[in-house]
Order: C-alpha cells, then structure tokens, then sequence
C-alpha cells in the first residue's frame, strides 16, 4: 500500500473527518483542503492505537487571489460551523497570509501563488498536508514534502517560513512526545 492509500485509508475510516471533508466540499471553492494538524493527529492517534485527540482546530484552507477580504473567510466559517458544528474550524485563504503573517509572526512574508505553494510552507513537513474530496468522493493528497514525515512520526523545522523560534514555542505548546511517545521531535 502506498503513502497515499494509507492516509487515504485511515481519512476514510475516520467520520468526522469525512464529514468535514463534505461540508468543506459544500462551500463549491477551489482549490482547497482540510489538514495540517487535524490530519497530522488523526494520523498519529491511529498509529498509536490511541482514541481521537482533542483538535484546537480544523484547519480548512483555499486560495482565492481575486478575494482578500477577511470576512470571506468568516462567512465561509459560518457556513460550515452550521454544517459539522461539532468541529472548532478555522478558516483561511492562503493568498491572504502575507497580509496578517508579520503582525502575527513577527516577520513578513511574501504572498503565496498556489494552494500546493502555501501547504509547502506550512510549519513542519509532518503537518504541511492536506485531503480534499472531490465530487465523485475522491480523495485527494497534497503533501508538497511528501507524506514520510507524517507517516513516520517525525517533527523537522520547515526552514520555508518557520523561524528556529516558532518552531522550538510549537514543539513545546504542542507536547508532540507527550501526547504521541513515538513521535521523534529533531532538535535546532
């Protein structure tokens, strides 16, 4: 079974990540996507045998160039807190991150081109992955570093955007060893 097909397999088998996966196609955007660290526990609890983790969020992405408007993007939230409100979304255009990354990060960025673009500058390979569906409730994988970070359960800086100081407050905010012990978390 390839990389795909195993997280394929376990996105499948999950629910709520698939009815997630419904109400994001319900909004008619594309290109867009559900990942980063919804996927990166949904993964990591099934390699551990462990029950769901407590999510912060689910982070629903897309790109729209054409439309920076903040408030789209809480519109778009709305929407599907009333289709799963069950689950803390958080949604973001990835055109718009240049526009909020300094004030929020401390440093500025250049604006993203793509989806594929934006999901590869995402704070660790492990979590730089989405899963969109399509109409025929086709899968879809976007791994920009690929999927063996996340599949192995290893935590790396993503030098892309992420500073060696964001990186060391997440690793210590998100408890990976704590909560996964097989994780390996690579020191900078």
């Amino acid at each position: 079974m390839s990389d795909v097909e195993r997280v394929t397999a376990l996105v499948r088998e999950t629910p709520w990540f698939m009815a997630a996966l419904r109400a994001g196609r319900e909004l008619g955007l594309v290109p867009w996507c559900i990942g980063a660290g919804a996927l990166r526990n949904l993964v990591w609890d099934a390699l551990h045998g462990q029950p769901r983790s407590e999510l912060a969020d689910v982070d629903f992405a897309y790109f729209c160039a054409s439309d920076l408007d903040p408030a789209r993007d809480a519109a778009l939230q709305r929407r599907l807190l009333a289709l799963c409100p069950d689950l803390p979304w958080e949604v973001t255009n990835q055109a718009g991150v240049h526009l909020w990354f300094e004030r929020h990060f401390g440093h500025a960025v250049e604006p993203l081109h793509s989806l594929d673009e934006a999901i590869a500058s995402w704070p660790e390979p492990a979590t730089a992955v989405g899963v969109w569906l399509d109409d025929a409730d086709t899968l879809h994988v976007i791994a920009p570093h690929g999927l063996a970070d996340l599949l192995g359960m290893r935590v790396r800086r993503n030098p892309v955007r992420v500073s060696v100081e964001t990186y060391r407050a997440r690793c210590e905010s998100k408890r990976y060893a704590e909560r996964w012990p097989q994780v390996v978390v690579e020191a900078v």
